[in-house]
C-alpha cells in the first residue's frame, strides 16, 4: 500500500510502526500471562499466587490459622494476600508494557497500560 508523505510525516513508515508496537504488546501480554508473582499476609500464614494476566493461580493457607473461631481472619488475610499479588501483577505488567510502549509520545486514547 502507498501512502503519501507529508513533509517528514511518512504515514506509511507510522503504520508499520504501530503494527509492530502492537505484535511487541501482543507478546509481551503473552509472556506475562506465563510470569507469577506472590502476595502474603499475616507474616506468610496466607500466601497466593497471580500471574500477569491478573489471575489467580494459587492459594496456600497455613494449616495452623485454620480453626473454627478464626474465620474471619483468615478471610481478611486471603483478601489481603489476594490485593498485595495484584498490586505485584499489576506492577510487572506495567513495567513490561512500558518497555514496549516506552517510546511512543502521549496521544490520548493510547494506553496500553490499561
Amino acid at each position: 500500500m502507498n501512502f503519501p508523505n507529508f513533509g517528514n510525516l511518512n504515514i506509511g513508515n507510522m503504520m508499520e510502526q504501530m503494527k509492530k508496537l502492537q505484535e511487541d504488546v501482543s507478546r509481551t501480554q503473552d509472556e506475562l500471562a506465563r510470569k507469577t508473582v506472590t502476595g502474603e499476609s499475616g507474616a506468610g500464614m496466607v500466601s497466593v499466587v497471580m500471574n500477569g494476566a491478573l489471575e489467580l493461580v494459587s492459594v496456600t493457607i497455613d494449616p495452623t490459622i485454620l480453626k473454627p473461631d478464626d474465620a474471619q481472619m483468615v478471610q481478611d488475610l486471603i483478601v489481603a494476600a489476594v490485593n498485595k499479588a495484584l498490586d505485584n501483577a499489576r506492577a510487572m505488567s506495567e513495567q513490561e508494557l512500558k518497555k514496549v510502549s516506552g517510546l511512543l509520545p502521549n496521544i490520548p486514547g493510547l494506553d496500553f497500560l490499561k
